[in-house]
This record gives C-alpha cells, sequence and structure tokens, in this order.
C-alpha cells in the first residue's frame, strides 16, 4: 500500500528542501580542510564527515522529493513554489508533463514524479559531488580497519551507485547519451568497490550501450570490456560477446570480431545470438563453408524454427557444389516455414543454374555422337523445367516486390528456353515478360 504523505510530513519536508546552498558549501570546505590536518586526516570519521558534506551537498536539490508524487502533492512540498515553466515532451515514446524549476526539472507521466534532473547542482557543474562523496568514504573504509563503521561505510557506498545509476538512466532517456555513458561507467566503477555491497556488472554494460547510440564505438569497446572483465557474460548469458564484436565491426575489425564470437560459442554455445552472428561473419567473410556447416547444425538445436538458418545451408551446399543436400535444406526450410518465398527461389535458380552448366558441358560433345546428345539434350531441359513449380510457387507467395520480380523475370527466361516443348510456354514467356515490366514501373 501507497503511503499518504501527511501535511505536516510536507511542511517538514519543505523545511528540508529550503536548506540554504551557502551552509552546504560551507560544510564541505570545513570537512576539506580537516582532511588537510596531518592529525585528523589520520581518523575515519574526519573522512566520514567529508563523505557526508558531499552527498548532503548532491541530495539537496532532490532532497526528501519521493518518486511517485503527484503535481499537486509537489506544490505542498515545495512550499507552493510554481514552476517556471510548463510544458508536454515526448521522450521515447512517453509523454512527460516536465516542470522547470530554477536547480532542477521535474518529470511527471500519468499524473505522478517519474523522474528529476538536477541542472543547477548545489556545488556548481564542475564538482562531481558523487565522485568526492564515494572518494571521502573509500578513504574511511581504508583507515577502518577496526571495522566498526563497515555496515555505515557500505550503506553510502551502495547510495552512491544507485544515485550514479539513476542519474545515468534519466540523462539516457533525456537524451544525453555520452553523459549517460559517463555516469553508467561511474556507477560501475563505484560497485566494483572493496566497500560496495554489490558488483553491478551491468552499469558497464550500458556504458557500451549508451556510446553506442553516441557512435563511439571505441568507448563502447572499452566498457563492454570491462562489463566482460567484470563477469557480466553470466548474467547475460554470453550476450555480451555479440555486444563486442558489433562494435568490433563497427571498427572494422573483423579479426577481433570473429575472435569474440568464437570465444563466445565456446563458453556459451545455446546463445542464439552468436550463433547468428557468427554464421553472418563467416559468410560475409567468405570463411570455410564447411566450418558455417558446423555451426550452423548447432543454431537448428537451438532455434529449430527459424527456417532461415536451412536457407542458409542450402546456400552453402549449392556453393559446395552439393546439389543434392542443398536441395535438401531448401526443402526442409519449406517444411519449417511454408510461407518463405527465399526457398522457393533458391530452387528454382539451382535448377535454371544447373541447366546452365549442362548447356555448357553439352557443348563439348562431339555432334555426331548423336544419342549422348540428345540425351544430355533431354536431361539439361527436363532440369530446367523442375525450376517452373519453385518459380511459379515464390511469385505466388511472395509479399515482396523484388521477389516477385526477380522469380517473375527467371520464369520469362525459362519458358523462352522451352518454348518448343509445349506450345503455351511462348504465351507464358510474354504474360511474365509485361508482369516484369509491370512491376518495374512501380
Amino acid at each position: 500500500m501507497k503511503k499518504i504523505l501527511t501535511i505536516a510530513a510536507m511542511i517538514a519536508l519543505s523545511m528540508q528542501l529550503a536548506f540554504a546552498q551557502s551552509t552546504l558549501v560551507k560544510n564541505v570546505e570545513k570537512a576539506k580542510a580537516a582532511t588537510e590536518d596531518a592529525k585528523k586526516a589520520t581518523k575515519v570519521a574526519t573522512w566520514l564527515n567529508l563523505g557526508k558534506a558531499y552527498w548532503d551537498a548532491y541530495e539537496k536539490p532532490t532532497a526528501s522529493i519521493p518518486m511517485g508524487m503527484s503535481a499537486a502533492e509537489m506544490q505542498i512540498l515545495m512550499s507552493g513554489e510554481k514552476p517556471l515553466s510548463t510544458e508536454n515532451v515526448n521522450l521515447g515514446g512517453t509523454v512527460y508533463e516536465k516542470q522547470v524549476f530554477k536547480d532542477k526539472e521535474l518529470y511527471f507521466a500519468q499524473g505522478r514524479l517519474q523522474m528529476i534532473n538536477v541542472t543547477k547542482p548545489a556545488l556548481g557543474k564542475k564538482v562531481d559531488a558523487l565522485d568526492g562523496a564515494f572518494q571521502a568514504y573509500s578513504k574511511a573504509g581504508e583507515l577502518d580497519v577496526k571495522g566498526s563503521k563497515k555496515k555505515d561505510i557500505v550503506t553510502k557506498i551502495s547510495e552512491i551507485d544507485k544515485a550514479y545509476f539513476n542519474d545515468a538512466y534519466t540523462a539516457f532517456i533525456l537524451g544525453d547519451k555520452k553523459k549517460a555513458a559517463e555516469l553508467f561507467l561511474k556507477a560501475g566503477k563505484v560497485s566494483a568497490s572493496p566497500y560496495s555491497e554489490r558488483l553491478d556488472t551491468s552499469a558497464f554494460f550500458n556504458a557500451g550501450l549508451a556510446y553506442v547510440e553516441e557512435k563511439d564505438f571505441g568507448k563502447a569497446r572499452e566498457c563492454y570490456e570491462l562489463a566482460l572483465e567484470k563477469g557480466y557474460d553470466k548474467s547475460s548469458k554470453g550476450g555480451i560477446y555479440a555486444s563486442l564484436a558489433n562494435v568490433a565491426m563497427e571498427l572494422k575489425d573483423t579479426v577481433a570480431a570473429k575472435k569474440y564470437l568464437e570465444d563466445g560459442f565456446a563458453l556459451y554455445p545455446d546463445n542464439p545470438q552468436i550463433l547468428t552472428d557468427l554464421i553472418n561473419l563467416y559468410l560475409w567473410t567468405k570463411g570455410n563453408p564447411e566450418d558455417i556447416i558446423k555451426l550452423l547444425d548447432k543454431a537448428k538445436e537451438q532455434m529449430p524454427d527459424n527456417s532461415g538458418l536451412y536457407d542458409v545451408e542450402g546456400d552453402i551446399w549449392k556453393q559446395l557444389g552439393n546439389r543434392d543436400n542443398a536441395i535438401a535444406a531448401y526443402n526442409k526450410s519449406l517444411e519449417v516455414n511454408p510461407k518463405g518465398d527465399y526457398p522457393y527461389y533458391a530452387l528454382g535458380r539451382l535448377y535454371c543454374d544447373w541447366y546452365n552448366v549442362l548447356e555448357e558441358e553439352k557443348s563439348q560433345i562431339d555432334l555426331r555422337d548423336y544419342k549422348k546428345y540428345d540425351e544430355a539434350d533431354k536431361f539439361s531441359k527436363e532440369t530446367l523445367s523442375k525450376s517452373i513449380e519453385p518459380l511459379e510457387k515464390c511469385f505466388e507467395v511472395s509479399t515482396r516486390k523484388e521477389m516477385k520480380l526477380a522469380s517473375a523475370d527467371l520464369l520469362k527466361k525459362v519458358y523462352f528456353q522451352l518454348r518448343n516443348i509445349k506450345p503455351e510456354y511462348l504465351e507464358l514467356n510474354k504474360k511474365y515478360d509485361e508482369i516484369c515490366k509491370q512491376l518495374q514501373a512501380q
């Protein structure tokens, strides 16, 4: 059940919001001065005080503003302070009511506060109060050899981690991807502190993702590498390897991309993204086709309903000159997805290409050996005839203009080559010639 703030509670909170900024600055300066005293600098309490001073300064613009409050409740909480401006903004498909105040922006969705963006930090934009707090609490942890303050230090480090993460998320939603990346990275580094409650490997991944959005692929790679180093591959079930391969490809480093995917495949052979990306990379770089077949067999175990895998297999067998296996693969694709247009076209194309090979072989036969020549001629035409059914089917089921045009163009040529076999084939040649013209005109 949601807690309902009483008027008294709201008034108390509003008093906290009015805490003087100058006092916060003085508190930080005083606490810093204490750390410069040789004797005081050896005390845990000195660094705890500095950490608290920085934290209070960071928290000041948003202190005690609970997420989920309504705009009306916020007015009471802020002692009637009215926003300088109000507008509706669309962020990532969600419409927010943006209220601008002198030191922050509040974002409401469905009548409730969802995000706060601090525009005027208490210590100024050049000072990272969270980092100051983190460094101070970390120093306190180093000096706390007896561990008497360990619980307090761990709690504050955890709060700093969450604050960085939340600010990063807000920056990402607001479209400042570079700032988001930097803050996610800081969140990750804080979580990796020996005084942290837990290591948040996702923060490093999110930093990389934000850098990808920023198209800074070098930085993205560094962050993904950190995520992998910290163990993000376990929570992502190996997906980080695919992410690393993607940024490596953006950096035109195909060798590294292949290495990432092969390493990922060795550890996570059941990850469909790694398998798919590795197969595509082999094809793109013209790798050993037989190696791809082995990968495809693994992929099919994990994705038996993915007809595209059989299409790729058919193409590879065709490339290797094994037509029987290619035909079997394309037919298997159609078993998995009877509505697929590509395997129909691929089968038709295979028979057309085979016909061309047979015609070339036929041309080498001595014409005086008419029996052999006639047998070769008959076989080549029978082979070409086998292309008609799949090509007709491709034209029938396809919803893609380019595939309809490709199948119609082949049918036009096939029917012309076979025009002497059946009288209607010449009419069909004219029919598909007209269809091609119509499709090209669209």
